[in-house]
């Protein structure tokens, strides 16, 4: 069968082999000198966001009221994942804790960065663009700030911490 990118977004995946090819090219890329895979990963978020966003939106504006629920709903439906979220207004955070990270199911010994600085990349970017279209100043943008915890690390649960600031432009 010949499936459009429009048609993909709608079926469920196993992450088995992208999880696996994010730690192949980790360990490529570092066995090779590449330095900055931090935001290598995180540029290869924004460009899958920029992709998938071409076909499917949670919503059509993000603002400080369905902030919360928009990131729950990118996780749920791209990543098949179980979060909890906390906005941190006083520090103009976001914390996503990922029960079941797609991209660090295992603990690598060899391997000292988190598949979910793709994640990052991706949800910030498809929530950035979205808003991006609207011009509203009560419109959300967030950019990654860290992977604060993850299971790739060792922890029980993935931690990604966001920035946001509402306005116009991220």
């Amino acid at each position: 069968m010949n499936y459009t990118r429009a048609d993909l977004t709608q079926t469920d995946a196993t992450m088995n082999q992208m999880r696996n090819a994010v730690y192949e090219l980790a360990r490529f890329m570092e066995k090779n000198g590449i330095a900055d895979l931090k935001n290598k990963l995180r540029k290869m978020g924004r460009n899958i966001a920029r992709t998938y966003v071409r076909y499917w939106k949670p919503t059509n504006q993000v603002i400080d009221s369905n902030l919360k629920d928009v990131i729950t709903t990118i996780y749920q439906k791209i990543l098949n994942s179980s979060v909890s979220i906390e906005v941190v207004d006083n520090e103009n955070l976001v914390k996503v804790q990922d029960y079941k990270c797609a991209l660090c199911k295992y603990q690598y010994d060899d391997i000292e960065i988190a598949g979910c600085e793709i994640i990052l990349g991706m949800v910030s970017e498809i929530i950035n663009l979205i808003n991006g279209e609207v011009k509203n100043t009560s419109s959300v943008f967030i950019e990654p700030l860290e992977v604060a915890e993850s299971r790739a690390y060792g922890n029980k649960v993935c931690i990604q911490v966001y920035k946001y600031k509402i306005g116009e432009g991220s």
